[in-house]
């Protein structure tokens, strides 16, 4: 069972900066696929940004030059840093990690979320 702990969200004003974190038990995290996942009020939960394990990075066309995923594998913690923020990022934001079957028991795992309000 892997356990994922978001920190770091809040409010911030549009135009601002904001930088999100989950930390991730266990002795793998080097192998995780690490994402954020955003739901915004009466929307679907979408994707955000993934960082594979090689340090392979994607993003939903909206955060692009905007938002970056990194990862700390020293300290089993995945980043997502917030630049320019629009009021339309205003969401709560859930860490995943997809864990392989790899030297253990693979799964997906969701983190349990942080608010994230863009306003002035």
């Amino acid at each position: 069972q892997v356990q994922l702990v978001e920190s770091g969200g809040g409010l911030v004003q549009p135009g601002g900066s904001l930088r999100l974190s989950c930390a991730a038990s266990g002795s793998r995290f080097s192998l995780y696929v690490m994402g954020w996942w955003r739901q915004a009020p009466g929307k679907q939960r979408e994707s955000v940004a993934a960082v594979t394990s090689g340090g392979i990075t994607t993003y939903t066309n909206s955060v692009k030059g905007r938002f970056t995923i990194s990862r700390d594998n020293t300290k089993n913690t995945a980043y997502l840093q917030m630049n320019n923020v629009e009021p339309e990022d205003t969401a709560v934001y859930y860490c995943k990690a997809n864990v392989p079957s790899q030297d253990g028991p693979g799964g997906v795992y969701w983190g349990q979320g942080t608010q994230v309000t863009v306003s002035s």
